[in-house]
């Protein structure tokens, strides 16, 4: 979702804010097919200058083995099954293969290779509940092809030559996927069994740690595959607790005689249990209609084939698949602006020129059409406490997500402001909801014009909004749990202006353009 152009809002973009919009040209798919991509040709480089000694003929058939089979055996089980294949999603199993198992030219190896490629794409399709895949595919490929005895995973991208280009790919991809802290969780959990197993070997405690992070698997396995958005819990708290125990399998010593210690096997027991306590399975939505909201934004409303759980401030990602691709992918994440005690389904998105090729897919509905929803999460959930007050801040369509607090009934008894950025007052969305629902709305508005009826003046004429402005427009925001909600650079403008204002909570709810 990208919001609309907003007033200016606190300083110039810092770097967070830049970066920001950088990545959010990216899909979080695209961004880590390209970051695989750049690692895979890195090895390459690395074999060449004598750093790895695969030898380059076993390493590009190695990666063409792959991709090449990973590719086909998707295509060919999404026709049998009668589905859109995913193709940037099994070119991304298939760069994860190409790092978990040895590069090699031995019949044996090969026949392993093969058969992990063809198991992780079967598994999207037979290991799967409602159309949503339960295991990560490439490590339930790659386990199941170790018990056969064939080939066993080595995940060799843990070397230590590979940390100055696998090092900052993981922390661009968990950056942009927002799980600083689920990984650091994992991480601190894993490296802590680790070291103190090397301790007792008689390894000093400098050697240990350097041995969990640059020769075991640790940073590859977090940045790509245990953060998998469909394979992960819905909330913040379940990732952290999903962290904690993957962390302390993938670490501890275990051999139970035909299971023993790996990777892949802690992986696809946080996948199980991830499964178990997120929205199982995707779901079917049938198209009801939809409504023009602004000149730039449009409502989808959707039916869908069973109720949908979630929690008023989540998003769902829905899979809109297009026969020309624009390089951004078919996947979108879109906030649910309804209450979950509603038949429909829906959705605030922006609808201005240019479109991407995913939202021409929305725009090109008629009643009747189906779409399939993958996965339902996020954590911009108000205070469980009724009484703890609010300040709720939105740039452009970033006000989708309060609107399902607002349809739910979660801010009528609530003390809560609202602060609404936009371009215009006719850009100003959901108008006549905001003033049914008596929270106080301000707006801010960049051409200076007066905001809809019911709704509150703020300076315009690209006045910027700082923390001074914003403590003197909200003074007891000390006070109140901070939420805002826009585009990456409008968003960690308005966490700076918030925060210099005296806020000490801030919750904040990038949508990345598309």
């Amino acid at each position: 979702m990208s919001p609309v152009e907003t007033p200016k809002t606190g300083p110039a973009p810092s770097v967070a804010g830049r970066l920001d919009t950088m990545l959010g040209r990216f899909t979080m798919y695209r961004l880590i097919l390209l970051v695989l991509a750049a690692l895979a040709a890195y090895s390459l480089l690395l074999d060449v200058l004598g750093w790895l000694t695969f030898g380059i003929p076993e390493m590009l058939a190695h990666l063409v083995l792959c991709l090449g089979l990973t590719y086909a055996s998707n295509r060919v089980l999404a026709a049998l099954f009668r589905v859109r294949p995913h193709s940037e999603s099994s070119l991304i199993t298939g760069l994860l293969l190409y790092f978990l198992f040895w590069p090699s030219f031995q019949a044996l190896d090969v026949a392993g290779v093969a058969l992990a490629c063809v198991l992780a794409s079967a598994s999207k399709y037979a290991l799967a509940w409602r159309g949503r895949h339960i295991f990560n595919p490439a490590a339930a490929g790659a386990f199941v092809a170790g018990l056969t005895g064939l080939n066993i995973a080595t995940w060799w991208a843990a070397t230590p030559a590979m940390l100055w280009l696998l090092v900052p790919g993981v922390l661009l991809v968990l950056y942009r996927t927002r799980k600083f802290l689920m990984a650091s969780v994992f991480t601190l959990v894993a490296t802590s069994i680790i070291t103190v197993e090397l301790l007792r070997a008689g390894m000093t405690a400098g050697m240990g740690i350097y041995q969990a992070l640059a020769q075991r698997p640790l940073l590859f396995f977090v940045g790509f595959m245990l953060t998998e958005p469909l394979t992960l819990p819905p909330r913040r708290w379940q990732q952290l607790a999903l962290a904690t125990v993957v962390g302390v399998v993938f670490a501890v010593p275990y051999n139970l005689g035909f299971i023993a210690n790996s990777p892949e096997a802690a992986l696809l027991l946080g996948n199980l249990l991830a499964f178990l306590v997120g929205q199982r399975g995707g779901v079917k939505l049938r198209f009801a209609g939809s409504r023009q909201l602004t000149p730039s934004t449009t409502e989808f409303s959707f039916e869908p084939a069973r109720a949908v759980r979630f929690l008023p401030g989540q998003y769902m990602e829905l899979d809109l698949p297009h026969a020309k691709s624009d390089g951004k992918g078919r996947r979108r994440v879109f906030s649910l602006t309804g209450s979950p005690t509603e038949r429909l389904v829906k959705f605030g998105v922006r609808t201005a020129e240019p479109l991407s090729a995913a939202k021409k897919v929305l725009l090109a509905l008629k009643p009747g059409d189906e779409l399939a929803a993958t996965s339902v999460g996020g954590d911009f959930i108000l205070p469980g406490d009724p009484n703890k007050p609010v300040l709720l801040i939105a740039a452009g369509i970033g006000i989708t997500p309060f609107l399902s607090h607002l349809a739910s009934g979660q801010l009528r008894e609530r003390d809560a402001v609202m602060l609404l950025l936009a371009r215009s007052a006719d850009e100003v969305a959901y108008a006549d909801e905001l003033r049914a629902s008596g929270v106080r709305v301000l707006v801010h508005l960049a051409d200076g014009s007066e905001p809809p009826a019911g709704m509150a003046a703020v300076s315009g004429h690209g006045a910027r909004l700082d923390g001074e402005t914003l403590a003197q427009l909200v003074p007891d925001i000390a006070a109140r749990d901070v939420y805002v909600s826009g585009s990456p650079a409008s968003v960690a403008s308005l966490r700076r202006a918030a925060r210099k204002a005296g806020a000490r909570r801030v919750h904040v709810d990038s949508f990345s353009g598309y």
